[in-house]
């Protein structure tokens, strides 16, 4: 038998001797009792019944063994909303937020009156950018396009559960747009590509290279192959003026600038740091 508080103090120091984050007990446990925080907190004498203690530590163990604490709930809260995550998904990270944010403030700039907008989201995941925008700007018609079916059957069922309107399609970067022929142009491009170089991978926690999907991780030699392509592909579905959005990761920002003003010699590119000072964002204006 024990309460709230023996379980939770129990994970802090099992979680703790085991490298992992101790906060991770408080989530297991408001998830296995369906309890909000401010809940959990005035109920710290509450005894747990068998079943939620044995369920309760089998999930610690497994967050002590890598597995992210996001998976064994299922999901990940981004930008006020909750979004269904697996293994078959990135888990959705605060400083995107970031870049939800940096395209919501540009577009009041940019594109001033009321008309809709053409958006598309390439290798969506769980839907996370695309369906936020959606639901926070009514003037975004959103496309979002991943390369795995089981990664759009994700985002899929979080556009439903979120009532947001987004078109998914299947395929390869910007293919699925390219082969559209009566297609409108782009108005706004967003990505967050894998751009971790193939090298640094085996450098990565334990919880994020044995769980998280390699092929959302993983961005070449030196992490810019999914950056190289879409700036290629991307010149002739922009319309006239278009803003292009792209999560980066630190250190790569000039040579994302180099390569977008290689391509569009007279955009405006600008390296937009995250709140913990790190290179995070480009975003670029044609």
């Amino acid at each position: 038998m024990k309460h709230v508080f023996e379980a939770l103090n129990w994970a802090s120091s099992f979680l703790n001797e085991a490298g992992r984050d101790e906060n991770a007990g408080e989530l297991l446990l408001r998830h296995h009792l369906q309890m909000n925080r401010a809940t959990l907190l005035s109920n710290l004498r509450q005894v747990l019944s068998n079943e939620q203690l044995i369920a309760f530590e089998a999930d610690v163990k497994k967050h002590a063994d890598g597995i992210p604490v996001q998976y064994l709930i299922g999901y990940e809260e981004f930008y006020g909303r909750t979004f269904i995550v697996n293994e078959e998904v990135l888990i959705p990270r605060p400083e995107t937020e970031e870049l939800v944010e940096g395209i919501l403030q540009r577009t009041e700039a940019l594109f001033p009156g009321h008309e809709p907008l053409e958006v598309v989201d390439v290798g969506t995941g769980s839907g996370a950018i695309a369906i936020t925008l959606a639901l926070e700007n009514a003037r975004y018609r959103v496309k979002a396009i991943d390369i795995a079916q089981e990664s759009l059957h994700i985002a899929e069922q979080n556009a439903e559960q979120l009532k947001a309107n987004v078109t998914f399609l299947h395929g390869d970067l910007l293919e699925p747009i390219a082969l559209d022929k009566g297609r409108p142009k782009l108005d706004i491009l967003v990505s967050n590509p894998p751009y971790i170089p193939d090298a640094e991978i085996e450098t990565l926690s334990t919880v994020v290279k044995d769980h998280e999907p390699i092929r959302a991780l993983a961005g070449g030699e030196d992490g810019l192959d999914f950056y190289r392509r879409l700036i290629q592909d991307m010149l002739p579905l922009l319309n006239e003026k278009a803003l292009i959005a792209f999560e980066i990761g630190a250190g790569q920002g000039t040579d994302i600038k180099t390569l977008i003003s290689k391509a569009l010699p007279t955009a405006k590119v600008e390296i937009v740091y995250d709140i913990n000072g790190k290179e995070r964002m480009v975003f670029a204006v044609k």
